[in-house]
């Protein structure tokens, strides 16, 4: 048997998890990969701190994930925290809980270090050719955008603009009333402002939870399988057409939506609002999906050397 190592990706609306195994000539094998909604910034925004509860809920889940991946004989975990780590005036408070009771120190990376372990993730699973990139990943946090061309990153910057804090701000009827949709739209497009014009990408890859959730819907997935979701083309029309479902729906109706994760009805309109403003902006028509994210990247720097 060779080698197993985990990754955890610590997130403003969930944590995930991915153990793998590399052999001597250095291949990889994935053991499992994971993922809880924990909500962990759920009200930072208004507050600008984590609540007792949201800190309560991720912590029981890391310790969980901690205990899997010592069951796998995981030899190594390494733990990053993002967004929702960097912005709130308690998070040591936080990362000295998980410490403590799981034995576990979460790392906080920058959003551009951030942005470079998504391209590395995507750039080793992409199935196509694709020398010019750009690659999104709507969290519920912060929404991360690289522009890359072959191996190289040439630019990568992260904005304040996530899933939960556009509902919170915005979507508060249930089901979401027009004017409040038009209202979030408008104000994504302000926010997200004029992306860079001058890269004409070959392809828009979208990853993290809010995508793959997504592409999920299209598929009408019971059962999540990622092969499926993989390499899933949504166009910017497909987009408008989901979140437009998904607002006309109450909330305990979109729970039971096929390919939907019930803990994120709540925020899927505001996320798919921002898939579909940035493909607007950005003039590209189709976005295809990859179901990597930051713990894979995290785990060919970290330990694929």
């Amino acid at each position: 048997m060779g080698k197993r190592f985990a990754t955890i990706d610590v997130g403003s609306n969930s944590v995930l998890i991915y153990i793998a195994e590399r052999d001597e000539q250095g291949n990889w094998k994935q053991i499992d990969d994971r993922a809880e909604i924990t909500r962990l910034g759920e009200g930072l925004q208004t507050t600008g701190m984590l609540k007792k509860e949201a800190m309560e809920r991720t912590t029981e889940a890391l310790c969980k994930f901690v205990e899997l991946a010592k069951s796998y004989g995981a030899e190594q975990i390494v733990a990053v925290g993002t967004m929702a780590l960097r912005t709130a005036k308690n998070a040591d408070e936080f990362i000295k809980m998980v410490e403590e009771r799981c034995g576990l120190r979460i790392e906080v990376i920058s959003g551009e270090e951030e942005a470079r372990l998504s391209y590395l993730a995507v750039k080793s699973g992409l199935k196509f050719p694709a020398e010019r990139i750009v690659i999104i990943d709507v969290g519920g946090g912060s929404t991360e955008f690289i522009f890359g061309r072959g191996d190289e990153i040439e630019r990568k910057f992260s904005l304040n603009i996530g899933a939960i804090r556009f509902t919170e701000t915005y979507l508060k009827s249930d089901p979401v009333k027009d004017e409040e949709l038009e209202a979030m739209l408008e104000a994504l497009q302000s926010e997200i402002g004029e992306l860079p014009m001058d890269f004409v990408p070959e392809a828009l890859i979208g990853i993290g939870g809010t995508i793959t959730n997504l592409a999920a819907i299209k598929h009408k997935l019971e059962v999540y399988d990622p092969n499926v979701v993989d390499g899933t083309e949504l166009t910017v029309d497909t987009v408008y057409q989901l979140m437009d479902m998904l607002r006309k729906m109450p909330i305990g109706e979109r729970k039971k939506v096929p390919g939907l994760q019930p803990k994120r009805a709540d925020v899927i309109v505001a996320g798919a609002g921002i898939v579909y403003t940035v493909m607007k902006l950005l003039g590209i028509h189709k976005l295809t999906v990859s179901v990597r994210g930051i713990r894979h990247g995290l785990m060919y720097d970290r330990f694929g050397k």
